[in-house]
């Protein structure tokens, strides 16, 4: 198993769910724009109790606090849920000293989370159990124990479960991301979970280093270098940091997306001296050439299925978004709107494309349109927004922003709501969202 996932915990026990009938499965599903027509399912989550022998030391009680916080924001964070917070003011009006299930439904909370713990040894095990407050019924519950140094983990994984139950789906707070961060004159490959801890520096060649995606495997992460001059195509093994060269063409070779299978990489390549779309395979030869025009071809992208690639190009003089079967046949433009449209992303239903388009008042956002053209949508209207990708599950976008800073990786709901600053930094760009393992 990979040393930076589930190899570390040393006890996993999970108790066997109700049946997929017997739960309340919120069916929704999510995508660009409709979750302004969905309303988020508000739950609580209790503070987590002391179950052990004795007294918990002061660690032991910030260890739960950090725990549950990190199951709070878990939460928060998904597009299904909103977290309905402990009112401290309600609580003391009414001198209520334990908060049951019908005093989180008078405040909102549809569902609530209940949390126990102690700590044998130097692990941490946490007992969860989910209810719902209308009907006072427990939904789902179970396990987790852990060496008490890998807090976020059980966190994580208490949240990954009560999105399964609710909504049938898998979570994705295990997920990590990739981006760039520069360095002094260097740009380096970064790695973190997909809330900016435990960030981790892939690459210290102290070249530019750009566009890294992942392998749908989660153990490679394929970037574009300059360390060796002209732009290539390499490799970073994620677990040894081992890094090796893909592909080296005469010129450039830019743009890399891994396809859903894994098995070919759409790139540029200029070594006919323009930039054309191509793809490879993994040993970076080539498969087949998909454009030939004399205009910039470049940021081609998988749809989910693989049979079709999106694309921008600038042909009709600046750069728009185009859709091409996956062999380089019927080429056609899907964006009208925006003066220049770039880096396009699919949605997981593969229904519509998100890009950066430069708006009216000339500020790069984050637009959305569906593959015949229609429906064009502003997702972001403040400062400069580029690099979309979306999350595994198709609910969420991180992107790189200058809002706040010369440049951070902020994340937000398909719909534009719920944005949140990952990285502090001000030096990062260049996002990717890896898959869940």
């Amino acid at each position: 198993m990979k040393k930076y996932f589930l190899a570390f915990p040393l006890i996993l026990l999970l108790t066997v769910p109700l049946k997929a009938q017997d739960r309340d499965i919120r069916n929704v599903f999510f995508d660009t724009l409709r979750t302004s027509d969905v309303q988020p399912t508000p739950i609580g989550v209790d503070d987590m109790k002391f179950t052990g022998s004795g007294i918990p030391s002061h660690e032991d009680s910030v260890l739960m606090l950090y725990t549950t916080r990190i199951i709070q924001r878990d939460l928060d964070f998904y597009a299904d849920f909103e977290l309905v917070p402990i009112d401290s003011f309600y609580l003391r009006t009414y001198e209520i000293t334990v908060l049951d299930l019908l005093g989180w439904m008078r405040l909102g909370a549809n569902y609530v989370v209940k949390l126990e713990t102690e700590f044998p040894g130097r692990n941490m095990k946490v007992k969860w159990r989910l209810y719902h407050t209308v009907n006072s019924q427990q939904i789902d519950h179970g396990e987790f124990e852990y060496n008490r140094a890998f807090w976020r983990e059980i966190g994580h994984d208490i949240a990954n479960e009560i999105v399964h139950t609710l909504t049938g789906e898998k979570g994705i707070f295990r997920t990590k991301i990739v981006y760039i961060r520069r360095l002094g004159k260097a740009k380096e490959l970064f790695m973190a979970d997909y809330d900016g801890a435990n960030e981790r520096q892939l690459t210290e060649n102290g070249s530019i280093n750009i566009s890294p995606c992942f392998d749908p495997n989660q153990e490679l992460v394929y970037f574009i270098s300059y360390m060796e001059g002209d732009p290539q195509l390499y490799k970073v093994e994620i677990n040894s940091g081992v890094i090796t060269k893909v592909a080296g063409y005469p010129g450039m070779v830019a743009a890399p997306a891994v396809s859903p299978d894994g098995k070919r990489i759409a790139c540029v390549l200029t070594k006919d001296g323009n930039s054309e779309i191509y793809v490879l395979d993994t040993e970076g030869r080539i498969i087949k050439r998909l454009t030939r025009t004399p205009s910039i071809e470049t940021a081609p992208t998988w749809s989910p299925d693989g049979r079709y690639i999106a694309f921008s190009s600038d042909r009709t003089g600046a750069p728009q978004i185009y859709i091409m079967d996956s062999d380089g046949l019927d080429q056609h433009r899907v964006t009208f709107s925006g003066t220049w449209n770039d880096s396009p992303i699919w949605s997981r239903r593969g229904d519509r494309l998100t890009f950066v388009s430069r708006t009216k008042f000339r500020r790069f956002d984050i637009a959305s349109v569906d593959t015949a053209g229609h429906d064009y949508r502003i997702l972001t209207e403040v400062a400069m927004n580029e690099n979309p990708h979306f999350s595994p599950d198709g609910k969420h976008i991180i992107f790189y922003s200058n809002r706040l800073s010369d440049g951070d990786i902020y994340s937000m709901d398909v719909s534009g709501r719920n944005r949140r600053r990952i990285t502090t930094t001000g030096d990062c760009s260049n996002p990717y969202w890896g898959p869940v393992k």
